[in-house]
């Protein structure tokens, strides 16, 4: 399994992680739950109106947590790649996700709807126990 698959698989299988971004001093933590595979690449979406869009503009430095009962919690960093080149499939699938959420957009090429790529993600599997594997890219 590549370490795209192996972070995939792990987002898609819990409700919710949780992106956290900077500004200035100050991080912000916000839960995220859309994830996708394009061009060898893992990619979230989000709205060019919130906050987290804005930050990352400023910082593109981010890093996600999450954890699934039994299979102890994941660390990924990256930078987010703020190229929006999400295709047709990744695109109606975030729209469909994010409308899910009760977030309303005017269609799934709504410019308002935005998606980002991880640029070079580093990424663990940590346990209670204090251990943790590395995720090879």
């Amino acid at each position: 399994m590549t370490g795209n698959e192996q972070v995939l698989d792990y987002l898609t299988n819990i409700p919710t992680w949780y992106l956290a971004t900077c500004e200035g001093d100050q991080p912000h933590v916000r839960p995220f739950s859309f994830a996708a595979e394009q061009d060898g690449k893992i990619w979230f979406c989000t709205a060019t109106t919130k906050d987290v869009y804005r930050e990352l503009e400023a910082n593109p430095k981010f890093e996600l947590s999450g954890w699934h009962p039994g299979h102890g919690w994941i660390i990924l960093r990256g930078k987010a790649g703020l190229e929006d080149k999400a295709n047709a499939e990744v695109r109606r699938a975030g729209y469909e996700h994010m409308c899910g959420l009760g977030e309303t957009y005017e269609g799934e090429n709504d410019p308002v709807l935005t998606f980002f790529s991880v640029e070079e993600p580093q990424a663990w599997m940590c346990d209670i126990d204090g251990s943790w594997v590395p995720i090879e890219f």
